[in-house]
């Protein structure tokens, strides 16, 4: 049997990354490719209690079990969704992953990158993405399109989110061949032809 492969999306809240997957899903649906949808926080079972207490708690979250409750769900997510879905043979598309620890907590909150891409390894079992998608967006257009209705890390503020962004585009720098940066100022369907372009380099 084929190996699947793992694909995640990555981005700032607003970029579009959840409609990209959706749209790549229908995609595969129409080739009669097998697939299936995950995302971090939140893969289904015990993620999606995790989710709810990571987006919507209102008491104080110290930095690292913010990190730590993340990489939780990860583990969870890489065991039990992930690897027996990609062992099968189908192409797991995530929504968000390792990425989005190392973009929100290292370079937006300031914890060292060296212990989360440590801590990281131990919670994929030292696996990484096939590909990684990142739309990139400017910090006031991810605003306005998250809109007033804003989760506890949407409302960490612009400086935040600016170093965020920062931050993945010095991970696409660091993995240019794994992480692929879209323009995700384009319109719908000119990010995903170029989602699908991309995607049809891993079979060449």
């Amino acid at each position: 049997m084929k190996r699947g492969l793992f694909i995640t999306f990555e981005g700032a809240d607003g970029c579009g990354k959840t409609t990209q997957m959706k749209l790549l899903a229908e995609y595969l649906e129409k080739q009669g490719i097998p697939y299936l949808l995950t995302r971090e926080p939140g893969g289904k079972g015990l993620g999606e209690k995790v989710r709810e207490i990571l987006l919507n708690y209102d008491g104080e979250v110290s930095d690292r079990c913010e990190s730590f409750l993340f990489l939780a769900d990860r583990a969870q997510n890489i065991d039990i969704i992930v690897t027996p879905a990609v062992e099968e043979g189908k192409i797991v598309l995530c929504d968000r992953h390792i990425d989005s620890t190392v973009a929100y907590q290292g370079y937006g909150r300031g914890l060292d990158i060296n212990r989360i891409n440590m801590l990281n390894d131990i919670a994929t079992n030292g696996k990484k993405p096939d590909l990684t998608f990142v739309f990139d967006i400017d910090v006031e257009t991810s605003m306005k399109r998250v809109g007033q209705e804003k989760d506890r890390m949407e409302s960490a503020g612009r400086e935040f989110h600016n170093r965020v962004r920062n931050g993945y585009l010095e991970l696409a720098k660091q993995e240019p061949q794994r992480i692929k940066v879209i323009d995700a100022t384009k319109s719908i369907d000119e990010i995903h032809k170029e989602v699908i372009k991309i995607f049809a380099t891993l079979n060449d």
